[in-house]
């Protein structure tokens, strides 16, 4: 397997700090995209914290039997997804206990979006509204679905999606880690294709890039050159948010 990552991250145009985190390493083909939120310091260290745990959680290969539940010599895939939704789940709670523990962090929480790549599948985990998107075969697919409170009211018709972008409320979120102790989180795995390009981005780019326009990038450049290219974009377009964007191109499978 051969893979070429980037990831960058910029604090936008009208923000004094950033509160996105993100992650790449190589080594274990794991890719973390954090917005964290909760003021200028609570957001910045909760979005910290999540990736910080992910990656110790997915480094060590120490586990009690109750963590995971499952003999990874009997099932390696099934193994690896319940050991990708502990780390995320332990992140939660890190954070939700540092906001109980200390005052000043109370109301921190952040968005998580981690891409694992093992045994030739994509497992993905996913609370909040950061995205997950997949490029093949030239058309540009999103994975994850938000969970925000404008998409809530898309999915019941009471809105449309080119409402929700403009929405007083579009930044609402109804899952996030921290904010309570145990989140629900979508966990989804997929086949890996040569030539499959993988995008977790948070939604200071999402909101100001359209889907089309994402795909069409990382289609034509490889993956530093798109990534600069649509944090530019996003910035021209207002930056209004701190814009976070992952993109992972598996150039071999197998």
């Amino acid at each position: 397997m051969r893979i070429t990552s980037c990831g960058m991250t910029d604090v936008g145009v009208k923000r004094t700090n950033n509160e996105d985190n993100f992650l790449i390493n190589d080594e274990l083909n794991l890719f973390v995209c954090c917005d964290g939120m909760g003021g200028h310091v609570g957001g910045e260290f909760a979005s910290a914290i999540a990736v910080n745990t992910v990656e110790e959680v997915l480094t060590s290969m120490e586990f009690r039997e109750e963590d995971i539940g499952i003999d990874p010599s009997e099932n390696p895939v099934e193994f690896t997804r319940e050991k990708l939704r502990y780390a995320v789940r332990l992140a939660g709670r890190r954070i939700f206990e540092k906001a109980e523990d200390e005052p000043e962090y109370k109301g921190m929480g952040t968005t998580c979006l981690v891409l694992l790549i093992d045994h030739n599948n994509a497992f993905i985990a996913h609370v909040g509204d950061s995205r997950g998107y997949l490029v093949r075969d030239g058309r540009i697919e999103q994975l994850t679905e938000d969970h925000s409170l404008v998409n809530e009211r898309i999915r019941a018709g009471l809105m449309t999606p080119e409402e929700a972008k403009t929405h007083r409320l579009k930044n609402i979120i109804t899952r996030s880690l921290g904010y309570m102790e145990e989140v629900e989180i979508d966990i989804q795995m997929n086949a890996i294709r040569r030539g499959d390009r993988y995008v977790l981005c948070s939604d200071g780019l999402s909101n100001l890039v359209e889907t089309a326009e994402i795909g069409e990038s990382v289609l034509d450049y490889p993956p530093q050159e798109a990534s600069r290219q649509l944090i530019d974009l996003a910035c021209t377009r207002g930056g209004d948010d701190n814009i976070t964007v992952v993109i992972v191109r598996v150039d071999e499978a197998g």
